[in-house]
């Protein structure tokens, strides 16, 4: 990792990663308020694990992520609003920083995963071009390969801001015959309710920014 970074928590990675993917997928509401940014931190899908943070929670990461030069906040509004500045920090073009978010949001995953995962962040062509990425990361010690777990077709990949992780924090692995038709189906679903879960975040961040 970028030597001159701290080890992130849990809910800093989660608060940064929520805002990276906010600023992607509802950019009308980017910058998001403290609220908002509750909401999409305590997200039911899309989240690995899922977390329960309270607003005092998301305050304190975001005031260690703004010590590090990695999150703003931004005037202009009755309300308090926040953005990421990951990309210029780490100096990562979107594409790399589409991975680092869902890695933050969802754990460790393979490329194929990824791809799909960061689907509504980032339209990567192929694996290929998602696995070029993640070897310039591993380069720069953002990301790391883990060791393939028994059973699974592909190593998992997992981020490095919170430090090295231990195998056994990668989620299980697809079992072998798993088609990936089914694999792909599946992942589309899950992108649905992402989208149904996100919209039903950002409906409770609102309410909560009127008062409702």
């Amino acid at each position: 990792m970028t030597a001159s970074l701290p080890v992130l928590t849990l809910a800093e990675t989660r608060v940064l990663g929520t805002l990276l993917e906010k600023q992607r997928t509802v950019p009308d509401t980017y910058p998001l308020s403290l609220n908002t940014l509750v909401a999409g931190c305590n997200q039911k899908t899309s989240r690995q694990p899922v977390l329960e943070l309270r607003n005092a929670d998301v305050a304190q990461a975001l005031d260690a992520l703004k010590d590090a030069g990695l999150a703003v906040e931004v005037s202009g509004s009755r309300v308090p609003r926040f953005e990421h500045r990951m990309e210029k920090v780490l100096a990562v073009p979107g594409q790399a920083a589409a991975l680092l978010a869902v890695l933050m949001l969802r754990g460790p995953q393979t490329a194929g995963e990824l791809r799909l995962n960061c689907e509504r962040l980032h339209r990567f062509a192929d694996i290929s071009s998602v696995e070029a990425f993640l070897d310039e990361l591993a380069g720069r010690t953002l990301v790391v390969e883990l060791p393939r777990l028994p059973g699974a077709r592909e190593s998992r990949w997992s981020h490095l801001l919170s430090g090295r992780p231990t195998v056994s924090e990668a989620p299980a692995a697809i079992p072998r015959g798993c088609h990936d038709e089914l694999f792909e189906l599946k992942a589309r679903v899950a992108m649905l309710e992402d989208e149904i879960g996100e919209l039903r975040g950002l409906l409770a961040g609102l309410r909560a920014d009127l008062g409702g």
